[in-house]
């Protein structure tokens, strides 16, 4: 019987011998090592240099300049970007699993930084895991203390995955001064004319680029794993390419930014959705004057119901093929929380994705900032247009007048006038099967204060 035990003694006794003579060692690595020899292969197909230093091996590869202009006094004036004096440092990695847990290795760091209106790249490529450390000083060397990083979901994982690299290597990780993540503020102004947030949809969809021939995300693990079971570096070859291009399109993003919605003057010619989305950027950084602007300019030129609008909704559109109230198959609308897809394998009703902002959308996001600006008055006359209507907007929009009218204006007379109204709307839903048990229990709340309130006046005026 075999003692598991003093096995595994000696295998960590081997282990441990063997890290005490690589950590004595100050000498390169001998190039007949197979890791030089992977290293080799790994630069000849794409087009890098082998960089050898006494903690490794790194293969570093970069292309020529290009010209990508970025005003950066212009893009700063934007909501979340960085100052126009930071240096700008793009990021992007290519890693052996889809998770930041320390089973997972960035073997391949592609950066992209300014000098002046050329953006020049740099990759830089692990050969073999045992020279990590190397890689790991090149990108320190990379990133000055006074940078931004400029990724894309690089604050959810690209990041984080690199800060446990570095603490795994009893290293800090690299000191910067601010992360700018593009993927939110793809999201927050673009997404409704997007099908998705992933960098290669914007690309498409906003910077008119197409790949051709490009590798999926899922493949690259992989084709690494099998680089180092084989040394054959030909399937690398396309990973490296889909990382410049990554890379690149995070300054075109920026520059689209910058072009599109940096200069005021040309900002108010871009979709409606963009000002919208722009607007709430702009609201949730305090600039409510800019907000309230792009909200303007937006409503002008919204379409009043987008494509598969729903006449039960006050021209709200359809969201991902759902069926209108109307419809034999549409499922009934008990209230609370909204519904997945009806195949279970969509995203739920709430989410944004390819949803056109109505007018009304904007009219309520124009309506509330109206409220955040003290404008009461106006605010109320917003809240009362959308009341007007006869689905569930009209209700909440007779909840936010009614509370205007009761708090600022101090009319309480017109707050139960839109109590009243929202009721209406309430019972007309519920007669057509679409009832709306919390907005009506507000509603019911709120006239029962708005009455007693009102009683309790009138005997003070009697006495």
């Amino acid at each position: 019987m075999i003692d598991g035990g003093a096995t595994l003694a000696r295998r960590l006794e081997r282990y441990r011998a063997a890290a005490r003579t690589l950590t004595a060692s100050d000498d390169p690595p001998a190039t007949s090592t197979p890791s030089a020899l992977l290293a080799e292969h790994l630069a000849a197909a794409t087009a890098g240099e082998v960089v050898t230093t006494n903690e490794g091996i790194v293969v570093r590869c970069e292309a020529p300049s290009r010209s990508i202009p970025v005003d950066r006094e212009r893009l700063a004036r934007l909501p979340g970007q960085p100052p126009p004096t930071a240096p700008l440092v793009c990021l992007d990695t290519e890693t052996t699993g889809l998770a930041t847990a320390a089973g997972t290795v960035a073997f391949l760091i592609g950066l992209g930084w300014w000098e002046g209106d050329r953006f020049r790249q740099v990759q830089l490529l692990l050969p073999d895991h045992a020279h990590e450390r190397a890689l790991l000083t090149a990108l320190a060397a990379t990133i000055a203390p006074t940078a931004w990083l400029v990724t894309y979901n690089g604050r959810g994982f690209d990041w984080p995955l690199l800060v446990a690299r570095f603490r795994l290597a009893s290293r800090a990780a690299p000191v910067h001064a601010g992360h700018l993540d593009l993927l939110p503020i793809v999201r927050r102004l673009f997404r409704h004319r997007m099908d998705d947030a992933r960098l290669r949809t914007a690309e498409a969809q906003l910077l008119g680029l197409h790949r051709i021939g490009d590798v999926d995300g899922w493949e690259i693990p992989g084709r690494y794993l099998r680089f180092l079971r084989t040394g054959l570096p030909d399937e690398l070859v396309e990973v490296v390419r889909h990382n410049d291009q990554d890379v690149r399109s995070l300054a075109w993003l920026l520059a689209h930014l910058d072009v599109e919605l940096g200069d005021p003057g040309r900002r108010f010619e871009a979709p409606a959705g963009d000002l919208a989305g722009l607007a709430r950027a702009f609201a949730r950084e305090h600039r409510l004057g800019e907000a309230l602007a792009c909200l303007d300019h937006a409503a002008a030129r919204a379409e009043t119901v987008g494509p598969g609008g729903d006449p039960g909704t006050g021209g709200t559109p359809s969201r991902h093929g759902e069926e209108p109230w109307w419809s034999p198959k549409a499922r009934p609308d008990f209230g609370g929380r909204p519904l997945r897809a009806p195949d279970g394998l969509g995203p739920p009703r709430t989410a944004a994705f390819h949803v056109p902002w109505s007018r009304e959308r904007i009219a309520i996001d124009r309506a509330h900032l109206l409220r955040r600006l003290g404008r009461h008055a106006e605010a109320a006359e917003a809240w009362e247009s959308l009341a007007a209507g006869v689905g569930r907007t009209a209700i909440v929009a007779s909840i936010e007048l009614a509370k205007v009218e009761e708090h600022r204006l101090r009319d309480p007379e017109a707050a139960t006038r839109a109590t009243l109204r929202g009721l209406a709307i309430v019972e007309r839903r519920r007669l057509l099967g679409r009832p709306e048990p919390a907005l009506e229990a507000d509603l019911l709340g709120r006239l029962r204060r708005l009455r007693r309130r009102s009683s309790i006046a009138g005997r003070r005026s009697v006495a």
